[in-house]
C-alpha cells in the first residue's frame, strides 16, 4: 500500500522522516516508549496513555490484527502510535480487521518506517519529550512544526483524569457475595473482568464520585484504578481516598498507588522517561519473590517520602530500585505501581487480586 510520507517532529529538534498510517493527521503528546513484544491493541485502549505518542520498541507490530475482544476501555486514548514496520499482513483466528483499519476507523494517527531504536535511544537519554505527528506536503517548515511541538502543554500538573473516566456511575457486574467500589481513574476492563471472576459486585464509579455517597453504599472494598497522567492536581480523589482510609478496606493500582501514597502525606515526582512495557522485574521485599510485571507510569511516589512508620515498602522496582509497593501494618490498605490485572503482559502479579479478597474477608471478619 502506498502510504502518504510523514513526519516525527521532537522538541528538541529532532526529525524523523516516515509514512502514514490511519487518519493523516497532525498528532500532539509526550513521547514515550512501550517495550511490550505484543498487546498493541490493549495498549491503544489503555486510559493511561491519554496525551502520549507511543513508540514500540519491538520492529513489527499488526500482524495478529485487532479483535472484539481484548478491548481495555470504552474507547481508544493515546495521541499517536510510532512503528519501525507496520506488519501488511494479518494473520489471527480472533481478528476482524487489520490495525490499519481500526486506526482509520477511530482517526488515529499512525507513523511508519521510522528508526524506533535510535528514538528510543534518545529518549533514554534526554527524557520523554513532547513531539508531533505531521503528513508531508502541506508547506509547513521545519521551524513552524518544531514550534507546535514546543507549545504542546506538559503532562506536568494537568488533570488528564477528567477526560477519560466516564461520567456516571454503572455496574460491571451487579451480582456476587462482596461488593467492589472501582474508582474510575482511567480503569482497564482486566482489572473489573478480574473482580468479576472472584464473586464480586462491581460497581464503577467516576474520580469525582463523593465519598459520602461510597461510604452510604457500603460495599466491602474500594479499588483506586490506573489511569494518565500527574497525580498531584488530583486533590479530590486523594481527599477522598483520605476520607476512606481505616473505613473500607482499600486498593491501589498504578495512579491509583501514588493517590494513595499523597493521602499518607507522601511525594511525587516525574520518572525521566517512565516505565512502559511488559517485562519489568520488580521484588516483593518480604519474600524475594520476583515477577515480571506490566507497567505504565510516568511518575512515581518518592520512596523516602512515606514517613509513617506503619507504612511498609513491599515491592521494589529491579532496573532502579523506584518504589513499586507498599501497604499499612494497621489500617486494610495496600498498592502496588504496576498493573498486576496485565492485559497485556505476563500474569505472575495476579496474586494480589486474591490478596484483596483476603483483606476483604479479614476486615468483614473483625467487623
Amino acid at each position: 500500500m502506498l502510504r502518504q510520507p510523514g513526519f516525527l517532529v521532537i522538541e528538541d529538534g529532532t526529525v524523523f522522516e516516515g509514512r502514514l498510517f490511519g487518519a493523516p493527521e497532525k498528532a500532539f503528546g509526550e513521547l514515550i516508549f512501550n517495550t511490550s513484544m505484543t498487546g498493541y491493541q490493549e495498549i491503544v485502549f489503555d486510559p493511561s496513555y491519554r496525551g502520549q505518542i507511543v513508540v514500540m520498541t519491538y520492529p513489527l507490530i499488526g500482524n495478529y490484527g485487532i479483535n472484539n475482544e481484548d478491548d481495555e476501555s470504552y474507547r481508544v486514548h493515546l495521541a499517536g502510535f510510532v512503528v519501525h514496520e507496520l506488519s501488511g499482513v494479518t494473520s489471527n483466528w480472533r481478528a476482524n480487521q487489520s490495525l490499519e483499519e481500526f486506526f482509520v476507523r477511530w482517526g488515529l494517527t499512525g507513523i511508519e518506517g521510522v528508526d524506533t531504536r535510535n528514538i528510543t535511544v534518545l529518549l533514554r537519554e534526554k527524557g520523554a519529550m513532547r513531539a508531533g505527528i505531521f503528513p508531508a506536503g502541506k508547506r509547513q517548515s521545519c521551524t513552524k512544526m518544531l514550534n507546535e511541538v514546543r507549545s504542546v502543554p506538559s503532562l506536568v500538573g494537568r488533570d488528564l483524569v477528567k477526560e477519560v473516566t466516564k461520567k456516571v456511575p454503572y455496574w460491571w457486574k451487579e451480582d456476587g457475595q462482596r461488593m467492589v467500589t472501582v474508582i474510575d481513574c482511567g480503569v482497564k476492563y482486566n482489572i473489573l473482568r478480574l473482580l468479576a471472576a472472584r464473586g464480586c459486585r462491581v460497581r464503577v464509579v467516576p474520580a469525582s464520585y463523593p465519598y459520602e455517597e461510597i461510604l452510604k453504599e457500603n460495599p466491602d472494598g474500594v479499588l483506586l484504578s490506573n489511569g494518565p497522567g500527574d497525580p498531584e492536581p488530583l486533590k479530590q480523589i486523594i481527599q477522598t481516598a483520605r476520607h476512606l482510609l481505616g473505613r473500607i478496606p482499600l486498593f491501589g493500582i498504578c495512579l491509583g498507588h501514588q493517590i494513595l501514597g499523597l493521602a499518607f502525606g507522601g511525594k511525587t515526582y516525574k520518572l525521566k522517561f517512565g516505565h512502559h512495557g511488559a517485562n519489568h522485574p520488580t521484588m516483593d521485599v518480604r519474600s524475594g519473590k520476583i515477577s515480571i510485571t506490566v507497567q505504565n507510569h510516568g511518575f512515581c511516589v518518592d520512596i523516602n517520602s512515606l514517613q509513617d512508620p506503619q507504612i511498609e515498602i513491599t515491592h521494589i522496582n529491579l532496573n532502579d530500585q523506584t518504589l513499586e509497593g507498599f501497604r499499612h501494618k494497621k489500617l486494610p490498605v495496600f498498592s502496588v505501581q504496576f498493573h498486576p490485572e496485565a492485559a497485556p503482559g505476563p500474569h505472575d502479579a495476579t496474586y494480589l487480586f486474591e490478596q484483596f479478597m483476603d483483606l476483604i474477608n479479614a476486615t468483614k471478619k473483625r467487623h
